[in-house]
Order: structure tokens, then sequence, then C-alpha cells
């Protein structure tokens, strides 16, 4: 997860709007709510957001309004609230240029993995750089190639490796770690990842890549060069 990234939440609950305040304060994002809910897309644009989190339900005009309105100028993601669940709901969301949609009551962990995949999803974005100590990781392939070998990756291992690698030399939290595996289609919990921990070390290992996996208790776990 990139730090700092600027989410501008579009809430008139200001209970909610506070909650998802401090709550992706805490992730480390950087966020900001409406004030003004009959100038929502001019608070957006001088704001520029990389994310905007966007009630549908809003005093003076609908979410659907306004994101027809951000639309006009920016292409921003936008990730729909609403305790609405009818597929036409979602589907006018996606017409008017919604990126993905999410229905109250949520918790802040799935808010946060969905927003982790519209950002990746993002166009423009610099591409990560994948190779480390003489070896290169091709996402694509689910596999990473050294001078010598070719070493075959699982899904979760892929997606671990490939977290550890966008972040080189930074400390990436348990936690995101296992958003990050939640994302795809298996549950992951906090044993399961120690053991996907695990079985990648010792392929790194035998491809002589023993010892870049560090952890740090309690903590996490960084992608070490040297």
């Amino acid at each position: 997860m990139q730090k700092d990234e600027r989410i501008f939440i579009v809430e008139d609950d200001p209970t909610l709007c506070r909650l998802l305040f401090e709550g992706l304060t805490r992730w480390g994002y950087a966020p900001l709510c409406a004030l003004d809910f009959s100038r929502v897309d001019e608070e957006c644009a001088r704001f520029d957001p990389q994310l905007v989190l966007l009630d549908i339900s809003l005093p003076y005009y609908s979410g659907y309004h306004w994101c027809a309105q951000i639309r006009k100028r920016s292409s921003v993601p936008i990730v729909f609230l609403s305790s609405h669940n009818e597929d036409m709901d979602i589907i006018m969301g996606m017409q008017m240029g919604g990126d993905d949609y999410l229905v109250k009551p949520f918790s802040l962990e799935v808010l946060v993995a969905k927003m982790q995949a519209v950002l990746r999803r993002g166009t423009g974005a610099a591409q990560p750089d994948l190779t480390f100590g003489g070896a290169r990781l091709d996402a694509g392939e689910g596999c990473l190639y050294t001078q010598s070998a070719k070493v075959e990756l699982t899904k979760n291992e892929l997606r671990i490796l490939q977290t550890l690698l966008e972040r080189k030399g930074s400390l990436v939290t348990r936690d995101e770690l296992m958003l990050r595996l939640w994302d795809s289609d298996s549950f992951i919990d906090d044993n399961t990842l120690t053991v996907n921990i695990n079985r990648l070390r010792k392929k790194l290992e035998s491809a002589g890549l023993a010892g870049c996996i560090m952890t740090r208790r309690g903590e996490g776990y960084l992608l070490n060069e040297n």
C-alpha cells in the first residue's frame, strides 16, 4: 500500500465519515471529508485525490450526479458507498463512471481491500521494479527467474513476493499482506500467511536467495537485497 494517498470521502453521515477518516488515517492514507455537498466536484478538484469514496444518497444531488460531474474533468477511481444492493443501483453506478460499489454496512478491512484493488488497476501508474538480487519476477507468468533457474510460485507466494518487491526495502505489515492475499479468491488467516512465507523462503533459498525476506517480530516483513 502506498502511503499518503489522498482519499476524498463524500459521505453526509457525520459518524460514518469520522470513522472512515480515522480508519483510513490509521492505514496510512491521507483522507479528506467533503464539507459542501452543493459543490462536491469543486472540492474534489481542489483536493486532487487518488481515489474518491462516494455515497449515493446525498443532500442536493445524488452520488450519481457528482460522479458524472467529476468524470467531466478527472479519471480518478471512484468507489460508490450505498445501503442499496439492488442490481440496477450497482449497474447505474458503473454506467455513471464508478470503478466499484460497496454495500453498507461494511468493515474497514473490506473497504481497504477494494480500494487497494481499484488503485492497482488505475492507469498511468508507474510500474514497480520487480527485480532483486539478480533475479526477476514475472508476475504474469507467476515465476521467478534467476541466472540459473526458473522458480514456479503458487498464487499466494506470487502475491507475497510481488507485494514485498513493490515495497522493496520497506516494512510490509502482516495485515497488509493478508489483505493483499484476501483480495484473491482464497481465504487467508494469520497461520496460513506464516506457512506461505516459510514455503516462499525455502523456494528462494533453493534458488540461491537465502535470507532475503527479513522478519520484524510482531510487525511484518521486508525484502532485503544485501
